[in-house]
């Protein structure tokens, strides 16, 4: 059971962001000071990807541990409170994502899914560097 009302909780979900997170906006720029140059949340692909990369034919998802079900991360743990409503919300998410994805590659794209918390102090410059080295490998291979 829920311990707010569905007016109640139908506004706290209304204002939480979708769009131009701090973690999207902290990748965004760090690609953009490395040289990339990038379109957001392009609606004409399948999952409205976080940022597209046109030249490297690759599109980033930034997704949020809980609301995506990062699998082993203490950040995905479900509330003590609807338990139901949310694993099925979850669930759906996460199967939605792999459609979503699966399209994409179809299509041609490269998918790279950042997590949020592969996005904290002590972990942004290991995980933008393993981003940008795949984005590089994306276009070495469409090269050939």
């Amino acid at each position: 059971m829920d311990t707010r009302t569905v007016e109640q909780r139908s506004k706290n979900m209304s204002v939480i962001p979708h769009e131009n997170t701090k973690l999207e906006i902290l990748v965004a720029k760090y690609l953009f000071a490395h040289g990339f140059r990038y379109r957001k949340n392009v609606k004409t692909l399948p999952g409205k990807p976080d940022i597209v990369l046109k030249k490297y034919r690759t599109v980033i998802f930034i997704n949020g541990c809980f609301w995506h079900g990062h699998e082993g991360c203490s950040k995905a743990h479900l509330p003590k409170s609807n338990i139901e409503f949310w694993a099925n919300k979850i669930d759906y998410n996460r199967r939605r994502d792999a459609e979503e994805y699966d399209k994409l590659c179809e299509m041609g794209w490269n998918v790279i899914t950042v997590w949020g918390c592969e996005l904290s102090k002590n972990l942004f410059n290991e995980t933008m560097d393993t981003v940008v080295s795949r984005i590089n490998n994306n276009l070495k291979q469409s090269d050939k």
